[in-house]
C-alpha cells in the first residue's frame, strides 16, 4: 500500500498587503492510530511467542525506555532508530539569570535509522490533488520512491481510470510537480 498525501490548494500570502497566490500545499493523510493491543496481536504472530508474553515484554520494553530516556539516555530502539529528550527554552545572557523557568517546553527527539530512512525513501507514494473548491482534480502515483508524472504514461487518473493524461483544472493553480 503506497503512503498517501493530499496535495490541497490553498491561497497563500506572505505579507498583509499581498493578493496571495493559489497554491497546492502537499501534507500526509493521517492514518487511524493503531490500537497497542493490535500492535501487540501482530508482533506475537510475526515472532511466534504468545500474546500473554508478547504484552509482558512490550510493556517492560516500554517502562525500561521510559526509565532511561528520562534519566537523560539516548535509547535505540531496535530496527527504528532512538529516542532522547530535548527541550526548548529561553537564552539569556548572564549566568545568575538561568533558571528552570526558562524552559518552554519538553519534548522527545527520534531519530531514524538509516534502514528506516530507507524503507520510507522507497516506499510508493500517492498523491491526490484538491482543488479550492474540494474536487479531485488529479492523482499522482509511484510504484517505487520517485513519483511518476502521469502526463507521462505513470500514475493513475480519477476520471479516465487509468494512466495517460491528467485531469487539472483550469483555475490557474495549476499541477502539483512532483
Amino acid at each position: 500500500m503506497p503512503l498517501r498525501v493530499k496535495a490541497v490548494e490553498r491561497l497563500l500570502k506572505f505579507d498583509k498587503e499581498s493578493a496571495g497566490k493559489y497554491r497546492y500545499v502537499m501534507k500526509p493523510e493521517m492514518y487511524s492510530t493503531l490500537p497497542q493491543a493490535k500492535v501487540i496481536k501482530e508482533a506475537a504472530l510475526r515472532s511466534g511467542v504468545s500474546q500473554g508474553v508478547m504484552k509482558a515484554c512490550w510493556d517492560a520494553a516500554g517502562e525500561v525506555i521510559k526509565a532511561w530516556a528520562t534519566e537523560g539516555h539516548s535509547v535505540a530502539l531496535p530496527g527504528l532508530g532512538s529516542m532522547r529528550f530535548g527541550l526548548r527554552s529561553k537564552s539569556v545572557e548572564n549566568v545568575n539569570d538561568v533558571k528552570a523557568g526558562l524552559i518552554s517546553s519538553r519534548r522527545i527527539i527520534f531519530t531514524p535509522s538509516v534502514d528506516l530512512k530507507e524503507e520510507l525513501a522507497s516506499a510508493a507514494i500517492q498523491i491526490t490533488c484538491i482543488d479550492r473548491d474540494g474536487k479531485e482534480v488529479k492523482r499522482v502515483t509511484s510504484t517505487s520512491g520517485e513519483v511518476e508524472d502521469p502526463d507521462n504514461g505513470g500514475g493513475e487518473n480519477p476520471e479516465n481510470g487509468g494512466g495517460g493524461s491528467s485531469s487539472e483544472s483550469g483555475n490557474g493553480g495549476g499541477p502539483v510537480n512532483p
